[in-house]
């Protein structure tokens, strides 16, 4: 690398350990994870894959980790797996899922672009590889409609967005960008007061009339609705083709290394998956549904449940190209400087399952493995 890039590359990741840069995946709630381990049977006459006992799988409780939840609930991932578990931890954050990948407490995770990133930079490339995709779309802004009436409106007002540096904050910034207006990336001051709110306490405060608005994913934009918002903009608009990554699959290196088979099963079980999914529209939502009452201990109510389904793309494709712009936005917003992402992608085995499935390959968009 050379040396300018590789000082600049440095000054970034001294930044992002200073600040919560590209801290939490799109939809993360809080640092906790819970055990989330199904009691699915083995087959009868199945065998371990790669003599290993299990596969430990994370996933965050939120709709934007369909092809998890569902995977989970239906029983995809033990079924290709065999005798080795399907072993599954829910997350409510990017860091600790990460931190758990990093620490081998998990080997395979299903998380939003910009843990992906932060956990890839900071580790010079070492911690983890991107292997596929899940989800596109699924993020909002959501405004209250007696104070924001057009997009214009939104100057001069209070949006949230779920932390500092985290994907929905970084889009929404670029946005401010686009329309003229200027805020001071940190502090959320400026043409447009940012305020980084939790998910889980959003929908509360805008109810209480503290937030004019939000720009959030779901099932958060969809709760605020239920709350009386509206829907102002539909980031999937913003996007060519309307689509962008909100959710890929990534594994630790050393376990992509040591375990090609299993990840191989994972993959495979992926791609059934989002088959299954993408045919079984009504199936796969109630099937998801039931996995996030069984993880949270709460199911979703249908006014929120059904038009948070509808927004999200299930797809194998990571979107490569997206990714690269996602970081590129955040280069903009003066949170970040430029990463070197060359090698985050590895989709030979992707594309293995998928030609074995009669489906076209997926591009890694120049960021893939060499």
């Amino acid at each position: 690398m050379p040396a300018n890039r590789s000082s600049a590359l440095r000054r970034g990741l001294a930044v992002a350990a200073a600040l919560p840069l590209l801290a939490l995946a799109a939809c993360g709630y809080g640092s906790e994870s819970k055990d989330s381990s199904s009691d699915q049977k083995v087959a009868a006459g199945s065998e371990k894959i790669d003599g290993l006992d299990s596969v430990r799988i994370g996933y965050f409780g939120n709709l934007t980790h369909a092809t998890a939840l569902v995977g989970n609930q239906k029983g995809f991932f033990q079924k290709e797996l065999g005798a080795t578990k399907a072993q599954y931890a829910t997350f409510n954050a990017g860091p600790s899922e990460i931190e758990a990948l990093n620490a081998g407490s998990i080997d395979i995770g299903w998380i939003g672009p910009s843990p992906a990133i932060n956990g890839y930079t900071k580790s010079d490339g070492k911690s983890l590889k991107i292997i596929g995709g899940s989800a596109s779309g699924g993020v909002k802004l959501v405004v209250d409609p007696d104070k924001i009436k057009s997009l214009k409106d939104v100057k001069g007002k209070k949006i949230a967005t779920p932390q500092l540096g985290n994907t929905q904050d970084v889009a929404f910034l670029n946005w401010i960008a686009d329309q003229g207006w200027k805020v001071d990336a940190q502090s959320g001051k400026g043409d447009v007061t940012v305020v980084r709110s939790d998910n889980k306490v959003t929908p509360d405060a805008f109810k209480a009339g503290s937030l004019d608005g939000a720009w959030v994913p779901e099932p958060t934009a969809s709760k605020l609705v239920a709350e009386g918002g509206k829907v102002l903009l539909d980031e999937a608009t913003l996007w060519p083709d309307q689509k962008f990554v909100i959710t890929n699959i990534i594994v630790s290196q050393k376990f992509l290394t040591e375990h090609p088979k299993a990840v191989e099963a994972v993959l495979k079980a992926s791609v059934e998956t989002n088959k299954w999914i993408n045919a079984n529209p009504g199936e796969a939502k109630a099937a998801a549904n039931k996995q996030l009452e069984l993880d949270s201990g709460k199911a979703l109510p249908a006014e929120v449940l059904d038009p948070a389904w509808k927004s999200i793309q299930i797809t194998d494709d990571p979107l490569a190209s997206t990714l690269d712009t996602e970081a590129e936005h955040a280069v903009k917003a003066g949170l970040l400087e430029q990463p070197d992402l060359a090698g985050i992608y590895d989709l030979t085995i992707l594309n293995k399952v998928l030609k074995a499935a009669g489906e076209s390959p997926v591009d890694a968009a120049g960021l893939g493995t060499s």
